[in-house]
C-alpha cells in the first residue's frame, strides 16, 4: 500500500492558477511607509477547514524574513492578542491597525484571509485548491500599502500505461488519496512565493536584505 501511495503521489501534477495582478503595482505608499518590520496577525478563515489558519501561518514567516523584514513570531503574537481580548481573527482584522502596532512595536501589519482551502471530487479526480488574499497596512496611516490575491490548484495526473482497467483503478486510488488527505502546504508555500517575490507585483526588499532600495522599487 505504501508503494501504491508513493506512486500515486508521484503522479500529482501541480497546476498554478495565480490571480496575480498584471503589470506593475503603484509602490508610492509602500515607499513612503518604508516598513522595517511586519506583524502577521491571525488569519481570517472563510472556509470550513478549521485547521487551515494554523497550517497557513506556519508557511508565511520565512518568505517575509527572506525578503529582509523583521517578522514577529506568529504564535507569540496570537497568544498576546488573546491575552488582550482579541481571540477571534475577525476581531483582530477589524481592530485599529495603530492599536495592533502599538502592542508589538511594529511599523506594518500583514492581514491574510483564506478564501479557499478545499479538495473537491470531480469524476475520477480530486482538485485541491488554496485561495488567499493578502494586504499590508502601514501603522502610521493605517492605509493599505500593498495587496495581492493568489489561487493555487493541483489535480492528480491521470494514468496512461495503456492498460485501461489498470489506469482507471490507479486514477480512482489517486483521487481517493488526494480527497482523504489533501496536501495543502505546497500550495500555500507557492502562493506566498507568487505573492511576495515577483518583481512589479511582490514586495520590495526590506532593510535586512542586500538589495534594500536597490531592486528597482525605490
Amino acid at each position: 500500500m505504501r508503494k501504491l501511495v508513493g506512486l500515486s503521489l508521484a503522479l500529482v501534477v501541480v497546476a498554478l492558477a495565480g490571480c496575480a495582478t498584471t503589470g506593475h503595482k503603484n509602490y508610492e505608499a509602500f515607499k513612503a511607509a518604508d516598513p522595517h518590520s511586519i506583524l502577521i496577525v491571525p488569519v481570517v478563515n472563510r472556509t470550513t477547514n478549521v485547521d487551515a489558519p494554523d497550517y497557513f501561518l506556519s508557511t508565511v514567516t520565512i518568505p517575509l524574513a527572506e525578503k529582509g523584514y523583521y517578522v514577529f513570531p506568529v504564535n507569540l503574537v496570537k497568544r498576546s492578542l488573546e491575552d488582550d481580548g482579541l481571540s477571534d481573527a475577525d476581531m483582530v482584522h477589524s481592530a485599529s491597525t495603530a492599536k495592533l502596532c502599538g502592542l508589538f512595536g511594529s511599523d506594518s501589519v500583514l492581514y491574510v484571509s483564506i478564501e479557499r482551502w478545499d479538495a473537491r471530487w470531480a469524476l475520477l479526480s480530486t482538485t485541491v485548491t488554496v485561495g488567499l488574499s493578502y494586504a499590508i497596512k502601514d501603522c502610521k496611516t493605517e492605509q493599505v500599502i500593498w495587496e495581492q490575491k493568489e489561487t493555487m490548484v493541483y489535480t492528480p495526473q491521470g494514468s496512461n500505461s495503456g492498460n485501461v482497467l489498470g489506469d482507471l483503478i490507479a486514477d480512482v486510488v489517486t483521487a481517493a488519496i488526494a480527497k482523504a488527505a489533501p496536501n495543502y502546504m505546497p500550495l500555500a508555500i507557492q502562493a506566498n512565493a507568487r505573492a511576495f517575490q515577483p518583481a512589479g507585483t511582490g514586495i520590495p526588499a526590506g532593510p535586512y536584505h542586500g538589495l534594500y532600495k536597490k531592486d528597482g522599487y525605490y
